[in-house]
């Protein structure tokens, strides 16, 4: 199973930033992403969702622990002190590592 390990960044923040993101994310070799719809509550407040302004979105990435680290920095240096965005990794094992 070594060989399967992964990390899962996580990376919650405004929906505005979305079509950022995507370029962000291939620009910084990530083989993919999910990306979701989310609703919650920080310390920026309550996002409902209600409208566009105010959506928040969830983005996945699986990929190796250095691909990780790059994205996370590169995610924190240019939006962490405009937008709300958290982001956080997990240690997971895939079943077909080819593909990450």
């Amino acid at each position: 199973m070594e060989n399967n390990k992964r990390k899962l960044l996580t990376v919650v923040t405004e929906a505005a930033l979305e079509a950022t993101l995507i370029k962000d994310l291939d620009r910084l070799n990530a083989h993919g992403y999910t990306i979701s719809d989310v609703r919650g509550k920080g310390s920026r407040g309550v996002r409902h969702a209600d409208w566009d302004l105010n959506a928040s979105i969830r983005v996945e990435v699986v990929c190796d622990a250095a691909t990780a680290e790059t994205i996370a920095t590169h995610l924190q240096t240019h939006y962490y002190d405009n937008y709300a965005m958290i982001m956080f990794t997990s240690d997971i094992f895939v079943v077909r590592p080819e593909k990450f």
